[in-house]
């Protein structure tokens, strides 16, 4: 690249000179290349350590005059070919300009101004692109595809100076973090290093500091620990390694790949060293800990945040903190923990105004909402541009929802009066959206009302007694509390709201409450009409989901009487499919119903189904997958935590297995599936208001009560006794509710009843030791856990499926988990690459683990050409597009690993016959391309008239292979249909009780035994297809030890089929005058005749294949074989319009010619070589000279045929082809070629110049 002249004092410190001219000089960095010495190795080690290789190129262009002692650099170059094109630019278009002027100042000023003029035009090119990367992270990007073999799409996101400990060494280098792997390189005094680590076999990232390695990242990975350490900023870079390592865990998850985000604001002044991506990166983890923070859509951007003092009315104070403002919503989270939260959505402000500043409140800002309140933030830095940028967002809101503020003001949600609480419609934005649902669901009841109040009997608290008066003074706290603190969206939310949560929410409120903490309100509002849209489009349609839905509606609750009755089962069947069709990729998942059918007691349809989306989606990430990896993930922290808390009894969990059997069914349904329902569902008031950390703890005090008997206990149905004995006595004495039966297991010891434990009492316990725990911190153990848990779930498919595969397939256990390996690997890289994203969108996480991973056409020939042992040089990719073609057999242009491992199996393991039959199919339909078939049938239309009226051989082999309907395979069927009266008649003597089991045992085996193929169930090949047969065989014996015995060895074979066809089609065409009865069966002797003839001609010709002087024997043997095959092969490519991967295509003329000189069997000219030179008169073996075949013009031969025998037993007669095909060839060796393959460096495009001038 041109550089902007600067000044060089020392031209020669560091660099060698390898060319030069009166005012230029190329140079070589020292320890660049090959050479160097001592000095090379130093500075080589220098470059690395110090990054000067970032900065400085290895090499460059001086500009200098003859008196001067300055020099000026120019130009530099990564490579030798970059730089002489400099090199030779210079030369060609300045140095007979420059030799004109006499003056050396007025040279290097016409220089340093013609250079500056390249680069101003370089740099007005490449403006449209918008690069927004630095120039040195360019480079560095440029140095890392390089030196690592990366391509273009690779995108580096960040690089750090560290050690990497090699054993007790640490070698210093730089580390590359892109966006799907892990590189580190070092040169270390002549010592190279190169790590190349995929983001997706981390199955460990942590950052630790021991004796031996002061604060280092760890990365594990299946097979090795990677040690990192010595960073200038360790905290930052395992961030941003655990962002990236997340990344492709979401990846082998659900199929998510990395998408940049183009609409992210550019900077305002340019970030020094700091990428795109990183940039992206760094916001994507702001945006998910504030959307996590205030419980905001999945949607929400943070725009920016500020530090402010908020006046919060309730205790008159101004609490310092953070003001958040993303494009709907505007937050505040106080600096002390708890002190205050508050969110404002855009939706419910009306008015924004800059307050007068004084001494005791600077630079002041009020914002007033629908609801009558106002907030007044203060100590705003920047006051101006944050108006600003509120109204624009507030712009943007109300031009998106016009109507939106009618419905709520009718509502009355953003702030209802005090006394509504007790009216029959809970307070809540559904109320009028509820207009917009279709039909039938404003006729039911449950799309205004939750399950509760219309099952309720009893409602007024007045003849309830004690519990009714503590449930009347529970609702008047939160009055109080709603007049103190605000009601709805707008609410400041303290330390006193979560008193109040953990004293328990009253029935009448518990709906509002739940929408409000979850977050759920904010999409119903901004969704109306949403759910029913999705009703009306969900209900009546067909899918797994639906039938597994269906399936579980009773199990709901079934002791509740809301679930005893059609009117709940048909809510909870609406809310559960219309999930299922809004999320397709989570469906729904056994649990789902039991939380569902809660939700639906008190709250209606719609609310109800926010609610199952708050949970889904945000404050249960991954629960209700199909591998319910997100409940995996919080057993790890909860046997983590266990650890930490309770190591005494952590020990004999373990030792019991007790952990993860409790803890998914604790998780999933919240407590509700384990616990009376009313105990329950106090907890799951905690648990919308805290999230995930309430469940865990409730978890850790239960084990923590039952500790001593827990350690006592034998094993796990001991263990789980006493835990579910506990767990049915948890009792809430405070419940206005009936008393609901719990089906959980009724254990009871036999003794004594057990004790009751108060639910309050279990929270108040699990906050008083265990309330430590924190929200970051448990966000920090779920990525740890969530690497362990992916990676051991990938493990288990790909045990899953090697032992389902494996029974059937040749190769060993190991061999298959490693080729399992590498077909994932290529499908993976195919998503993250870019290359074909079809295989990707194709992914079904539903599917079977086999099904799961399938690549195309493509990525197949790549794995064929490394892994076969039958490597055809140029030809090879052609052969691999036939076994893709055969091994696709349900023709979506996709294959799974079954597939994959079916045709490598078919190459390396059984006989000669086996393989000689996948070789065989490989050159018939389907494998055949559809150019190929298409040339073949084109072909028999040159034939006369008369012959049309048989059915080509051609074209009843083709119909013959494709719908594997051979006699012996059809004959049990109609055997079956002829006898259906006999075996009516059999079923009446035997009667109904007594049937003949041994009669359809050996149906069945019959029908086993017919679709075992045979050698006999293969189809005749055609003469092009033999042709093509020919040509791949011959490909394969190049390079082969005893090559010249295998070309002699396929010459004869060849010869001696070509004449067995000839022969055969003589006898063929005879039945064509014979009457129509007798043609089946004349035909049928005729080919017994044909089969019997070849072994009769190969004694023959095998006792005269070496006899020189017979004639006949020279004519048709060897010479002329060879001969006559190579011109076959070149008709064929010649006379045939080929597709793509054709053969004509990768074999080029200079290849061919390479490939004949290797045969002393082959005496074919070096001007017929060439395919357009071959004459129209060329005539194949066999064929008359007058025939219609012989010219050129319609080579193919549609009556002459080969059958699969005929050439099984050619080949028998052969030692070297017997030998070569039952030579055995270890796939492991190709396997491990593969891997470095996929990780091979790209060589530098340099080359050595001829000559170099000095």
């Amino acid at each position: 690249m041109w550089l902007s002249p600067e000044e060089v004092l020392v031209a020669n410190a560091l660099w060698v000179t390898e060319r030069a001219n009166p005012f230029f000089l190329l140079q070589r960095r020292r320890g660049h290349g090959k050479g160097g010495g001592l000095t090379g190795l130093l500075v080589g080690t220098l470059d690395v350590v110090l990054d000067s290789s970032a900065r400085v190129a290895p090499y460059r262009i001086l500009h200098q005059t003859q008196d001067s002692q300055v020099y000026w650099a120019v130009a530099c170059g990564s490579s030798r070919k970059e730089i002489t094109k400099h090199w030779e630019w210079l030369e060609n278009n300045l140095l007979q300009t420059l030799s004109i002027f006499e003056n050396e100042e007025d040279i290097t000023t016409f220089v340093k101004g013609k250079i500056h003029g390249i680069i101003a035009e370089e740099n007005k090119n490449l403006q449209p692109q918008g690069d927004e990367d630095p120039g040195k992270f360019k480079e560095a990007e440029l140095k890392m595809r390089k030196q690592f073999g990366m391509p273009e799409v690779e995108k580096l996101v960040n690089y750090y100076s560290c050690s990497y400990w090699k054993g007790r060494v640490p070698r210093q280098g730089w580390l590359y973090l892109t966006v799907n792997h892990l590189c580190f390189y070092s040169f270390l005094l002549g010592k190279e290093v190169t790590l190349v680590v995929q983001w997706v076999d981390v199955t460990e990232l942590e950052k630790n500091a021991t004796l031996l390695f002061p604060e280092c990242i760890k990365v594990n990975t299946r097979d090795k620990e990677l040690y990192f350490s010595m960073f200038l900023n360790i905290n930052e870079t395992f961030k941003l390694m655990e962002q990236l390592a997340n990344i492709a865990m979401r990846q082998l998850l659900d199929n998510e790949s990395f998408l940049e985000d183009r609409s992210l604001p550019k900077p305002v002044r340019p970030l020094k060293n700091i990428s795109a991506l990183k940039r992206d990166l760094d916001a994507r983890a702001k945006n998910e800990c504030y959307r996590a923070t205030f419980r905001l859509p999945k949607d929400e951007r943070l725009d920016g945040h500020t530090d402010c003092t908020l006046w919060t009315p309730f205790n008159k104070m101004h609490i310092p903190g953070q003001m958040f403002i993303s494009n709907n919503y505007i937050c505040f989270a106080s600096k002390e923990e708890e002190a205050c939260y508050l969110i404002i959505p855009l939706r419910e402000v009306t008015v924004v105004e800059k307050a007068d500043s004084s001494s005791v409140l600077p630079s002041p800002l009020s914002i007033s909402t629908k609801s009558k309140m106002t907030f007044l933030f203060a100590n705003l830095k920047d006051r101006d541009f944050l108006v600003q940028r509120i109204s624009d967002f507030l712009q943007k809101t109300s031009a998106k929802k016009p109507c939106a503020s009618e419905s709520r003001e009718k509502t009355g949600v953003t702030d209802p009066p005090p006394g509504e609480e007790g009216s029959d419609l809970p307070a809540s934005p559904s109320a009028t959206l509820s207009g917009q649902l279709t039909s039938f669901l404003e006729e039911a009841p449950t799309a205004s009302h939750g399950l509760l109040k219309l099952f309720q009997k009893n409602s007024s608290t007045e003849f309830l007694g004690p519990k009714g008066a503590k449930e009347k003074m529970k609702e008047e706290s939160w009055n109080i509390h709603f007049f103190e603190y605000g009601r709805g969206m707008c609410m400041y939310r303290t330390a006193k709201t979560r008193e109040l949560v953990l004293k328990g929410i009253p029935e009448s409120l518990r709906g509002e409450l739940w929408l409000l903490f979850s977050g759920a309100w904010n999409e119903m509002v901004t969704h109306p009409g949403y759910y029913a849209e999705l009703v009306e489009k969900s209900m009546g349609k067909q899918s797994l989901a639906a039938e597994e839905i269906e399936r579980d509606l009773h199990r709901s609750m079934p002791e509740h009487p809301a679930f005893q009755n059609a009117m709940g089962i048909a809510a909870l069947r609406r809310v559960l499919t219309a999930y299922a069709f809004r999320n397709p990729t989570i469906g729904y998942c056994q649990a789902m119903n039991i939380v569902t059918s809660v939700l639906l007691l008190y709250g209606n349809e719609e609310e109800a189904f926010w609610l199952l989306v708050a949970l889904c989606e945000r404050m249960l990430p991954d629960y209700y997958n199909t591998r319910v990896v997100g409940a995996l993930v919080d057993q790890g922290i909860f046997e983590e935590l266990t650890r930490e808390f309770l190591p005494q009894l952590s020990e004999k969990m373990q030792e019991l297995g007790v952990i993860s059997t409790i803890s998914l069914s604790w998780f999933l349904t919240l407590f509700l599936s384990v616990m009376p329902f009313e105990s329950a569902v106090v907890i799951v008031d905690c648990f919308f208001y805290e999230g995930i950390k309430l469940i865990l703890q409730v978890s850790l005090a239960i084990l923590d009560a039952n500790m001593g008997q827990l350690l006592n206990c034998n094993d796990e149905g001991e263990a789980m006794t006493v835990l579910g004995r506990y767990l049915d006595n948890v009792v809430n004495k405070q419940s206005v509710s009936p008393p609901i039966p719990h089906l959980h297991a009724l254990l009871t010891s036999g003794d004594e009843p057990p004790p009751k434990i108060d639910i309050f009492e279990l929270l108040k316990t699990s906050y008083e030791k265990f309330s430590s725990l924190r929200g970051d911190d448990i966000e920090q153990m779920r990525f740890k856990q969530r690497l362990k848990v992916i990676q051991n779930l990938e493990d288990t498919a790909k045990r899953s499926v090697v032992r389902a595969i494996s029974s059937d397939i040749g190769f060993s256990m190991e061999d298959l988990e490693e080729l399992y390996m590498v077909f994932k690997a290529k499908y993976l890289m195919s998503c993250y690459w870019g290359n074909n994203r079809m295989a990707a969108i194709r992914r079904d996480q539903s599917l079977p683990y086999l099904e799961q991973y399938r690549i195309d056409g493509n990525q197949f020939r790549e794995l064929f050409v490394s892994l076969t042992p039958w490597a055809c040089g140029s030809h090879t990719p052609v052969l691999a597009g036939r076994m893709f073609r055969l091994l696709d057999e349900n023709k979506d242009s996709l294959i799974n690993f079954k597939e994959f491992v079916t045709g490598m199996s078919g190459m390396y393991h059984g006989d000669l016959t086996e393989k000689l039959k996948v070789l065989y199919k490989l050159h018939l339909p389907p494998a055949l391309s559809a150019e190929e078939a298409e040339s073949a049938l084109e072909a028999a239309h040159y034939f006369p008239e008369d012959l049309s009226a048989e059915v080509s051989p051609f074209v009843s082999d083709l119909d013959l292979f494709l719908h594997c309907e051979t006699p012996e395979a059809a004959s049990p069927e109609e055997k079956e249909g002829s006898g259906s009266g006999d075996l009516k008649e059999k079923r009446e003597e035997k009667g109904a009780n007594s049937p003949d089991y041994r009669y359809y045992l050996q149906m069945w085996a019959s029908e086993k035994e017919s679709k075992k193929e045979t050698i006999k169930d293969l189809p005749k090949m055609s003469q092009e297809q033999f042709i093509e047969l020919c040509k791949t065989l011959y490909n394969m014996f190049s390079e082969d030890p005893v090559e010249q015995e295998l070309y002699h060895a396929i010459a004869t074979v060849a010869s001696l089929l070509l004449r067995i066809g000839e022969v055969g089609k003589k006898f063929s065409s005879r039945p064509h005058r014979k009457p129509e009865g007798n043609s089946a069966s004349n035909e049928q002797d005729l080919t017994s005749e044909e089969e019997s003839l070849p072994s009769e001609h190969r004694q023959s010709s095998a006792g005269e294949q070496h006899s020189p002087v017979d004639p006949e024997q020279k004519a048709g043997g060897d010479t002329q074989s060879g001969k006559t095959l190579r011109e076959n092969q070149l008709v064929s490519e010649e006379g045939r319009g080929e597709g793509q991967g054709s053969p004509s295509q990768l074999l080029s003329d200079d290849e061919t010619k390479d490939d004949m000189s290797m045969s002393s069997y082959s005496m074919v000219s070096t001007s017929s070589l060439q395919c357009e030179d071959i004459a129209d008169d060329t005539v194949l073996v066999g064929c008359e000279a007058g025939s219609p075949a012989s010219r050129y013009g319609s080579t193919i031969d549609t009556d002459w045929s080969i059958s699969f025998e005929q050439i099984l037993a050619s080949i028998l007669t052969e030692t070297a082809l017997v030998n070569f095909f039952e030579k055995k060839v270890d796939i492991g060796l190709k396997i491990k070629d593969q891997k470095k393959m996929e990780r091979q460096f790209s060589s530098s495009s340099d080359y050595e110049l001829s000559s170099i001038s000095g």
